[in-house]
């Protein structure tokens, strides 16, 4: 089986449409000899900041000399992404050879499961086969029904920022979706929650005493900014001075401080990661896609977020490094969202507007997003790729204004080999 081969197969099982449940994986995993079991997992589930605090904590864990996996989703270039060991994505040879060996018994099943279904349990095949001493393992959607909370008895359980996304499957307040999220707390476990409003926090508190978990909660209080450019931020926190990480933006620092208390926890329980080791992985993380700096002249910023509290964060790291610069807005987006929230607090900051649509059957067209666009009376110029777009908005720029790119994780991917190509050209 070659790797097109395979990820075609991967490819033809459904993406939705099923009823949610754990009863498709558990079966396949079965099959498969249950590896999830002779895994050490830290599972994290949230909206917002689940991928970076998976990304920092699986670096953490590297630098202190530990082989760790770390399955995330969706990917930014290309699918292998998802599953990583020590930082290195799967090879083509070794994902075509377990879809060789996962997908039969997942055809074999009942009921086929859905694509992240049959990933997830590729996931775990495959760390469990390369004997990783720890896996982190990002959620997909929700926590309670989703295919990774086969995870029986994670080292913790981790619960990032919570807001309003998915609400058609997680429901339509905090409240909600914090419940779906708590889902994934376990029996006589520990949770490391992100701290939220009370009536968010009791929701936790509440599945903690139901299932004798004990309570921790990332120390916000002791976060002190120290300085920050485009090349990362030095900050102090839970007790530690000068720490560094790359990633911008300050709910980056919130995100610090969960991994600080992940990290204090599985100390607790014996595992060795040396402060200096601390230091290295926070310092050495990559994530894309996050307010990302994709080159310096123009200044041309990727950014994926998509909800209320993505954009938030978003129109606070403009005003923190941006300065009132002139601003070129490159933007796509899925046509399910609620992407009024998206502009109305981003249009201020806009001179212009260029719209893409993204490689997604979901996406918006360009020209009905320019029309929607018109509301905010900035000029706004539909193109018909990606590509074209980057083009004309680094022409737009010139040497003074800035690029920013955002509206859909799903087309970051494009919008970084698009700006490589383009600077490759000058």
């Amino acid at each position: 089986m070659t790797v097109t081969e395979a990820l075609n197969r991967i490819h033809s099982f459904p993406h939705g449409g099923l009823t949610p449940g754990l009863e498709r994986p558990r079966a396949l995993l079965a099959r498969l000899g249950n590896p999830q079991n002779r895994l050490s997992c830290i599972h994290i589930a949230g909206t917002n900041g689940k991928g970076s605090t998976a990304a920092m904590l699986a670096a953490v864990l590297q630098a202190a000399g530990y082989r760790v996996g770390l399955f995330t989703s969706p990917f930014i270039h290309r699918f292998h992404e998802r599953i990583q060991i020590n930082g290195n994505t799967i090879s083509d040879e070794a994902l075509a050879a377990l879809t060789a060996r996962v997908v039969p018994h997942a055809e074999a099943l009942p009921q086929r499961p859905t694509e992240f279904e049959l990933v997830t349990a590729m996931a775990f095949s495959y760390f469990a086969e390369e004997k990783c001493d720890f896996v982190v393992v990002e959620a997909g959607m929700g926590g309670e029904l989703d295919a990774t909370n086969v995870i029986s008895a994670p080292l913790v359980s981790v619960i990032t920022n919570i807001g309003l996304d998915h609400t058609e499957f997680l429901g339509d307040t905090l409240e909600k979706i914090a419940a779906a999220k708590a889902g994934i707390i376990k029996e006589g476990g520990t949770a490391v929650i992100y701290p939220a409003a009370p009536s968010v926090e009791q929701v936790f508190e509440e599945r903690c005493a139901l299932c004798h978990a004990r309570l921790q909660k990332a120390d916000f209080d002791s976060i002190c900014p120290v300085s920050h450019d485009f090349s990362g931020q030095v900050f102090h926190a839970g007790g530690y001075e000068n720490l560094q990480i790359p990633l911008l933006g300050a709910h980056q620092l919130k995100n610090a401080a969960m991994v600080l208390k992940t990290t204090e926890v599985l100390r607790e329980q014996g595992v060795s990661i040396p402060e200096n080791a601390l230091r290295q992985g926070l310092r050495s993380v990559f994530w894309p896609g996050r307010f990302e700096v994709l080159c310096q002249k123009p200044l041309f910023l990727v950014d994926g977020g998509h909800n209320p509290q993505c954009i938030g964060a978003l129109a606070e790291n403009i005003r923190d490094y941006l300065g009132g610069r002139s601003l070129i807005v490159l933007t796509g987006v899925m046509k399910d969202k609620d992407y009024g929230c998206m502009y109305s607090q981003i249009a201020p900051f806009a001179r212009e507007f260029i719209t893409v649509t993204p490689a997604s059957p979901r996406a918006l067209p360009a020209e009905a997003l320019k029309a929607y666009l018109s509301r905010f009376q900035k000029p706004a110029t539909p193109c018909q790729s990606v590509q074209d777009g980057v083009k004309l908005a680094l022409q737009k720029a010139g040497a003074d204004s800035v690029v920013l790119a955002y509206g859909s994780l799903y087309m970051v991917g494009d919008i970084r080999d698009a700006v490589a190509q383009e600077i490759s050209r000058l």
